[in-house]
Parts: structure tokens; C-alpha cells; sequence
């Protein structure tokens, strides 16, 4: 298991980003876009070079990102800003920050109401994320109808679906997601009303 000491050991110098208008944050410096993207954080995006919002809070927090222009000169002033934009950031932050101190890469989800897409550990681009995570917050109400009916597709595609539960003190427990088919009942449905008792 890698420890945060190792996750701030893999980069040489401290990166510079600049802020953009959706909250993204732009890496300009080729070196540090070459560094990034072999350790598995930001993508391109035409000629240009981004982090999530998650990324870039993950990196302050680990102090190994600047960002250069604006009023954002730490990790409580990013997440001021990213609040704006996306209110589960806390909470993708969060899973996002202990998937990757337990060394797996962690990227965008694409689609089906997933958060990210988790590559094993030493898999980032040798083999496909294994991993589809939904991030929730403990006492939250999940819909199980469109969750069951995404599992469902996840499944298909070989890939295990998780949820990653932030209780309230903040720390991240995972359930594996599987699918269960629950036969309908042919005999007549009978009603049972339960009445207090005096």
C-alpha cells in the first residue's frame, strides 16, 4: 500500500497551474504536463493540458501545486471556488484522496452516474480500469431503480462496480455493487397493515 510520503515523493518540483473559468486548472509547463500525465493525473484536451478540480486540490493538499494567477493560494481557497461548480466535491475529494493514497490511478468516470474510473495498481496504461466508483455520503438517499439499472451495464462491460461511502468523520468505506435479480411473485399479493398496539 503506498502512503501519502510516497504519493509526494513521485514529483520532482512543485507544478504551477493556472485557474480556469470552470474551475479546471491549466498546466502550461510541457515537463510538468509529461510528469502528470505519466503518474496518471489530467488529460488533454486539443492543444491544452488540464486537471479536475479533485486533481488539483489533491495535489495542493499535498503541496506540490501552485496555481498562479487569481485568489487562489491554497487548498481552502480552491475549494471555496470549486464549491461554486460542483457540490460533491468534498466528497469526491475525499475518495479521490484515499484511492490514490492507496496507490490505484484514479480518472474521470464516463458516465452512468459514476464518479471514476479506478486502474489497478501498476495497470494505468497496460489495461482498462477495472473499477467504476460512485461516490456517496453517508445518510444520503440513492435512487436503487437507476443505480441497479447502471451496476447492470458496468457489469456487462467486465468491470466492478463500487460505492464509496464517506461517513460522517470523513473516512471512505467501499461495497462492491453487484446486481440481483429478484423473481416476481405469480401467487396474489395479499396486504398486511400493521395497527399500534395499546
Amino acid at each position: 500500500m503506498s502512503s501519502e510520503a510516497d504519493q509526494n515523493s513521485e514529483f520532482q518540483n512543485v507544478i504551477e497551474g493556472f485557474l480556469t473559468k470552470k474551475c479546471l486548472i491549466k498546466i502550461i509547463d510541457t515537463r510538468s504536463q509529461d510528469q502528470l500525465r505519466t503518474k496518471g493525473y489530467g488529460d488533454k484536451e486539443d492543444n491544452d493540458y488540464f486537471l479536475e478540480t479533485y486533481e488539483a486540490l489533491y495535489l495542493i493538499y499535498l503541496n506540490k501545486l501552485v496555481i498562479t494567477n487569481g485568489s487562489i493560494d491554497n487548498f481552502g481557497s480552491l475549494l471555496k471556488q470549486a464549491l461554486k461548480y460542483d457540490k460533491e466535491i468534498v466528497t469526491k475529494f475525499l475518495v479521490y484522496r484515499d484511492l490514490r493514497s492507496r496507490g490505484y490511478v484514479v480518472k474521470e468516470g464516463f458516465g452512468f452516474g459514476a464518479d471514476f474510473r479506478v486502474y489497478e495498481r501498476g495497470g494505468y496504461e497496460k489495461k482498462r480500469a477495472k473499477f467504476v466508483v460512485f461516490c456517496i455520503n453517508e445518510g444520503i438517499n440513492v435512487k436503487v431503480g437507476e443505480l441497479s439499472k447502471n451496476v447492470r451495464e458496468i457489469e456487462t462491460m467486465g468491470k466492478n462496480a463500487i460505492a464509496a461511502v464517506v461517513e460522517r468523520r470523513g473516512e471512505v468505506i467501499y461495497y462492491k455493487l453487484t446486481n440481483m435479480k429478484f423473481n416476481e411473485n405469480k401467487k396474489q399479493e395479499t396486504s398486511l397493515t400493521l395497527q399500534e398496539r395499546k
